[in-house]
C-alpha cells in the first residue's frame, strides 16, 4: 500500500488512484458483519489452548476470560461503535488472508489488547493481523465508545441518586451518602527528552493520575484524569469539575436530611487523602477515639472500600492499566483510561458478571503509601461529629 502514496507526476497520480480503487474492490473480499463468527471459531481453536494461559474449558466462559464481556455485551458494544468502524476507510485493516476485517473481529482486536495488556505483536499473532492493524484498530475503537457510550458514566439525575442513597444507607447506614471516592496510578514509561519532575511519583515512577467516584454498585459516575502523578490526591480533587461543581453548590446539593435535630446534607466518602470538607466526609485519626467515633470509622471505611474495589476490578479487568506502558502519548493515554471505565460501566449495565479472578489480588496502587492531608473544614467536622452521633445511636 505504501507506494500508491508517494508523490508522482499529475498523470500517474491519477492512474494510481483509479488502479487502487478498482483493486480494493476486486480483489479484496468483504468479510460478513453480524453473523460473521469464524473469527471467534478460528481464535478460540488457535488461543484456547496455547500455553501460558488458564483458559476455561466452557467457551462462554472462555469468551468471558479473553475478552471480559459475554456475547451479549459484545454484541451490544458492537451496535455502539458498528457505524463509526464501518464509516471510517478500511485501508490496511486486513487479515494474512487479505481480507477486510468485519467490526466484530476489530472490536474483538481492541478489547483483547486493552483486557490483557500484552503487546501489540502478541495480540495481533493471536488474530492473524500485524501490529500496525492491532494499532489502528484499538485506536480507532477508543474514538468511538468514547463518543457513543457517553451516557454509560455520568451524574445521576435525582431519581438515581435516590437509588444511590438508599443503597450506601441500606448496606452501611450511612444516611444522604451518594458515593466513594478514590484515585490511582496508571504507569508509564517517558522517552527521556519527556521526562520531568511533574510525572515523577513519589515512588519514583512515572504516572498519570485517575480519581473515580463510585456509586454503590461499583459503577463509575464521574472521573478525573491527565494529569502527573507527582500531585497529591488532595491536590488533584481541587483541580477536579467535581470540586469546583460541590464548592460551588452545584452537586451534593439535593434533599437534607435532619436526623435527632442535625443537618445531614449529601457527601461522599474518602479515605485519609481527601480533606474533611462538609461533602466529603473522611475517617478520624485512630489515636484516642471515642466508640462512636471508632463506629462511625468501622461504617465509613467499609463504604470507602466500595472505590478501592471499582478500581481493582477497572484494573484487574482491562490490564492495560496495571502494566507499565512503553511510551504513552500524554495526549492519548487520558481517552484509552477513559474507555476502560466504560467498559468497566457497560459490563455492570448490562447486567453482566465479570470473570472471577479478574481483580487484582493486592491494592489497586500496590506499592504505595497512603497519603495523608490534615486539610480539616469545620463545617465538615460538624457534619462529620453528627452523622457519628447519630450511627451511634443507631447501634445502641
Amino acid at each position: 500500500m505504501a507506494p500508491f502514496q508517494k508523490k508522482s507526476k499529475k498523470t500517474k497520480k491519477k492512474k494510481t488512484k483509479k488502479f487502487k480503487k478498482h483493486k480494493q474492490v476486486s480483489l479484496v473480499p468483504v468479510e460478513p458483519k453480524t453473523s460473521e463468527t469464524d473469527w471467534w471459531d478460528s481464535f478460540w481453536h488457535k488461543n484456547s489452548t496455547a500455553p501460558g494461559y488458564s483458559v476455561p474449558g466452557d467457551e462462554a466462559e472462555g469468551f468471558k476470560y479473553f475478552f471480559r464481556v459475554s456475547k451479549t455485551t459484545f454484541e451490544y458494544i458492537c451496535s455502539l461503535v458498528r457505524e463509526d468502524l464501518i464509516s471510517r476507510p478500511p485501508s490496511g485493516l486486513i487479515n494474512i488472508e487479505g481480507r477486510l476485517l468485519s467490526v466484530e473481529k476489530q472490536v474483538a482486536i481492541a478489547l483483547r489488547r486493552l483486557a490483557s495488556g500484552e503487546s501489540q505483536v502478541s495480540v495481533g499473532a493471536a488474530f492473524g493481523v500485524g501490529q500496525s492493524t492491532v494499532s489502528q484498530v484499538t485506536w480507532r475503537f477508543i474514538e468511538a465508545l468514547e463518543e457513543r457510550a457517553k451516557h454509560h458514566l455520568n451524574w445521576p439525575d435525582s431519581n438515581r441518586m435516590q437509588e444511590i442513597k438508599h443503597g450506601f444507607e441500606a448496606s452501611y447506614g450511612l444516611p444522604n451518602c451518594c458515593a466513594a471516592i478514590d484515585a490511582t496510578h496508571i504507569m508509564m514509561t517517558l522517552p527521556a527528552v519527556q521526562t520531568s519532575n511533574d510525572w515523577c511519583d513519589e515512588e519514583k515512577n512515572y504516572s498519570m493520575l485517575l480519581q473515580g467516584i463510585v456509586d454503590h454498585e461499583l459503577r463509575f459516575i464521574d472521573i478525573m484524569t491527565g494529569l502527573p502523578g507527582g500531585m497529591t490526591f488532595s491536590r488533584l480533587l481541587k483541580c477536579s469539575a467535581f470540586f469546583k461543581l460541590s464548592e460551588n453548590g452545584e452537586r451534593l446539593n439535593g434533599s437534607v436530611k435532619t436526623l435527632g435535630g442535625d443537618d445531614i446534607r449529601e457527601y461522599v466518602v474518602g479515605g485519609y487523602s481527601y480533606p474533611l470538607l462538609p461533602w466529603l466526609m473522611t475517617p478520624y485519626e485512630t489515636n484516642n477515639i471515642s466508640v462512636s467515633q471508632s463506629n462511625f470509622n468501622h461504617k465509613h471505611g467499609a463504604a470507602r472500600l466500595l472505590a478501592v474495589r471499582a478500581f481493582s476490578l477497572l484494573k484487574g479487568s482491562w490490564r492495560i492499566l496495571s502494566k507499565v506502558m512503553w511510551r504513552p502519548d500524554k495526549r492519548k493515554l487520558p481517552s484509552i483510561i477513559l474507555t476502560c471505565c466504560l467498559l468497566h460501566n457497560i459490563i455492570i449495565d448490562c447486567g453482566d458478571s465479570l470473570h472471577s479472578d479478574v481483580a487484582l489480588s493486592g491494592h489497586h496502587d500496590s506499592g504505595y503509601k497512603e497519603q495523608c492531608c490534615k486539610q480539616v473544614d469545620p463545617s465538615g467536622r460538624t457534619m462529620r461529629d453528627n452523622l457519628a452521633k447519630h450511627l451511634q445511636q443507631e447501634h445502641n
